[in-house]
C-alpha cells in the first residue's frame, strides 16, 4: 500500500516504505482477490523509491487454511533528501480471506493490514508510527487472461500523539502480452489526496518465480519498485 496522504503530515515521508509490502502482489499496490493454494507458501524481496526515499522490502507468505492466506513483512529505508543518516524501519503483518474465489468470473474478498514503523535520524528522539487497515477486494478474470480488480477500504494511524483515517480506493488490471509475461496498471488514492498512477510488467521465469518492476507518479512525487516473488 501507499502509505495514506494524511499520515506523511504526521511522521517523516520514510513511512509509506516501511508499511508497503503488506498489501499486493507485485509490483502492483491494488491487490487482487485470491489466495495462495491451501498449503502454499511465497516469498518476495524488493526495492522502492519514493522521491528521495529508497528502501528495501521482504515478506513471507503462508496458506494454512482454503481461501486463507497470512503474510508476515519487514522493510527498510533512507531518505537522502532528509538525512542520509535517517533510517525507517518497518514490520508488518497481513491476512487476506477470500471466500469467493473463481479461475473465470467473480472472486470477493477482505484484507487486514498492521504495521509498526520506527524512525532514527542523528539529533532527533527516535518516532514512531503505527497504523493498520481494512480493505474490501474484489477480482473479474477472463478465460484470455485479463483481469481487473477494485478495491475499497479505511486506514488508521496513529504517530506522535496524533491519529489520522482515511478512506481508500484503488482499481487495477493486468493484460497477457506474452504468455509468461503480463502488463499491470492501476490508479489508486485516499479521501486526503489525488490518484497515483502506476504502470508495470511482471515476469514469470519459471513455474511459481516472478520478476516484476512498476513506475508510476501522482501527488507531485514519482515512485517505482522492482522485486522477486517465489510461490511454491
Amino acid at each position: 500500500m501507499t502509505f495514506p496522504q494524511a499520515l506523511r503530515k504526521l511522521v517523516l515521508p520514510l513511512a509509506w516504505l516501511a508499511l508497503n509490502p503488506a498489501w499486493a502482489e507485485r509490483p502492483m499496490a491494488v491487490d487482487d482477490a485470491g489466495t495462495l493454494p491451501l498449503g502454499g507458501t511465497k516469498i518476495e524481496f524488493g526495492w522502492a523509491r519514493d522521491d528521495e526515499a529508497r528502501g528495501l522490502e521482504g515478506a513471507l507468505g503462508h496458506s494454512p487454511l482454503e481461501g486463507l492466506e497470512l503474510e508476515l513483512n519487514y522493510a527498510r529505508a533512507h531518505d537522502h533528501a532528509f538525512d542520509s543518516r535517517a533510517t525507517a524501519r518497518g514490520v508488518g503483518f497481513a491476512a487476506k480471506w477470500v471466500p469467493l474465489q473463481s479461475d473465470v468470473g467473480l472472486s470477493l474478498g477482505l484484507k487486514y493490514a498492521y504495521g509498526h514503523e520506527m524512525f532514527d535520524a542523528k539529533h532527533l528522539p527516535r518516532e514512531r508510527a503505527f497504523g493498520n487497515g481494512l480493505r474490501g477486494l474484489a477480482s473479474w478474470r477472463w478465460e484470455s487472461g485479463q483481469v481487473v480488480h477494485l478495491n475499497l477500504g479505511r486506514e488508521w494511524a496513529r504517530a506522535q500523539g496524533d491519529t489520522a483515517a482515511v478512506n481508500t480506493w484503488g482499481i487495477g488490471g493486468e493484460q497477457p502480452l506474452l504468455a509468461n509475461l503480463k502488463l499491470t496498471l492501476e490508479a489508486f488514492g485516499d479521501s486526503d489526496s489525488r490518484p497515483d498512477r502506476a504502470l508495470g510488467l511482471r515476469y514469470e521465469v519459471f513455474s511459481g518465480f516472478k520478476v516484476s518492476g512498476a513506475l508510476g507518479r501522482g501527488n507531485d512525487h514519482g515512485f517505482a519498485n522492482t522485486g522477486v516473488a517465489w510461490e511454491f
